[in-house]
């Protein structure tokens, strides 16, 4: 027995055989490791090609959505492109599943793909009794690109170029446009009323007040549209037309009868102080000031006024009975004018102020309660226009550009001018973007 004990001691005590034991009890959770590594490495191998792959399906297909030409084959364009990115999954990849979904407060305006890839690995599968599988989605919003129109526009190309105060109304379903591609390129505040079909910036609008296009199921969020790229100023290579010949702006006749009776040509200024008729033709400002808004009648039919070297113009009148009735020059008008080789492109402008023309504080204005009538489009490229106070204006087809436009106020604008009939302010392009 002694012997015995001897023998357990000296096995307790060497300790050259430790290592091995400690192998083999780990060789199990390092194999284990071992094979899961090489699985997960082929997972991650997995999810990375068939979630390109889904993504550029999602693409594909919301292009196809964007152009309304190649809607009807979305899905077909979203299979090739999911298609064409496989390669390691390509045998054992599920076929995509492809529909539309609506995407931030939209109906159907994203393309929502979705696939999956299963394959038995050899230690998972040893593991689990069955086949590893992956799975993927992807989804891209579409708006489809289209011309852009409108009746109110600003081309200024930074700050604020639209701006609506006080609790006026303006009725213009012709659209509003805002060139300046910086925050708040339209900024509607207090309680102003907005009855329009499109409010487009390159920018953001800022929306207060009510934005509506006049029907019961109005949604502002089809209305206001931000971050379009692509707007442009259509006449900004148009030249203004001139008549040199000098002329004034004299009234004739006495009391009740007194009246101006003005030709096309040169004035410093044209002030109205009495009933004035303008004949047809191009009436050039040079310097001074175009001002129609005294208690009297004015009526200009067929007329353009050209603004340079610091004109600037004060329209509506400052009493209620007076009137104030301008139309703009249509082709035939201009065809025995200085214009004639360009009254195709001309016809339709009322004032066209030339791109330096830069005119004094205040400014261009458009005031007071006048029973206003005036047609035709008022480009002011160089200058802001102000709409203050009580001005109320109303026509069938009014469009205004101006660098900067402000209506403050209680101001009331009214133009009737379809979108179709409108100045156009470039072509949008689709926008698509990968969203999740």
């Amino acid at each position: 027995m002694g012997r015995i004990r001897n023998k357990l001691h000296q096995l307790k005590a060497d300790k050259s055989g430790n290592a091995m034991l400690i192998v083999a009890l780990a060789m199990p959770g390092l194999v284990g490791g071992a094979g899961y590594a090489v699985d997960t490495a082929q997972w991650y191998l997995w999810k990375r090609e068939l979630q390109h792959s889904v993504d550029q399906a999602a693409y594909a297909g919301a292009w196809a959505m964007a152009n309304e030409n190649s809607q009807d084959i979305y899905q077909r364009r979203a299979v090739q492109e999911y298609n064409a990115n496989l390669k390691v999954t390509k045998d054992f990849a599920s076929n995509p599943r492809i529909r539309l979904a609506g995407y931030a407060g939209g109906s159907d305006n994203s393309v929502v793909v979705s696939a999956s890839a299963s394959k038995s690995l050899p230690f998972s599968s040893f593991l689990t009794g069955k086949a590893a599988t992956i799975s993927v989605r992807a989804q891209a919003s579409f708006e489809q690109g289209f011309d852009y129109n409108a009746c109110l526009i600003s081309t200024a190309t930074e700050g604020t170029g639209t701006l609506v105060t006080g609790s006026g109304t303006i009725n213009a379903k012709c659209g509003f446009a805002a060139l300046s591609c910086d925050e708040n390129a339209i900024e509607i505040n207090g309680a102003a009323t907005i009855i329009t079909d499109s409010m487009v910036a390159c920018g953001t609008i800022s929306a207060n007040g009510t934005i509506s296009n006049g029907e019961d199921d109005s949604d502002e969020s089809t209305i206001i549209k931000e971050k379009r790229k692509g707007l442009e100023d259509t006449y900004k290579d148009l030249v203004p037309p001139d008549d040199s010949r000098p002329r004034s702006d004299n009234c004739s006749g006495k009391g009740q009868n007194k009246q101006a009776s003005l030709l096309p040509g040169t004035y410093s200024s044209i002030v109205v102080k009495c009933t004035t008729v303008l004949a047809s033709g191009i009436y050039v400002i040079d310097g001074g000031l175009l001002d129609l808004s005294a208690n009297y009648n004015v009526t200009g039919n067929g007329v353009m006024f050209v603004l340079r070297n610091g004109a600037r113009i004060k329209l509506g009148g400052s009493g209620n009975s007076n009137s104030l009735n301008l139309t703009p020059p249509t082709e035939a008008d201009l065809l025995n004018t200085p214009a004639a080789d360009m009254a195709h492109k001309l016809a339709g402008i009322l004032i066209f102020e030339e791109r330096d023309n830069d005119p004094p504080n205040p400014g261009h204005q458009m005031n007071g309660n006048s029973n206003s009538l005036i047609e035709g489009l008022i480009y002011l490229p160089a200058s802001k226009l102000t709409v203050n106070g009580t001005a109320d204006v109303a026509s069938q087809c009014l469009q205004i550009t101006a660098y900067r436009l402000e209506v403050q106020g209680n101001a009331n604008i009214e133009t009737l001018c379809p979108s179709r009939a409108s100045t156009s302010v470039g072509t949008g392009v689709p926008d698509v973007r990968l969203v999740a």
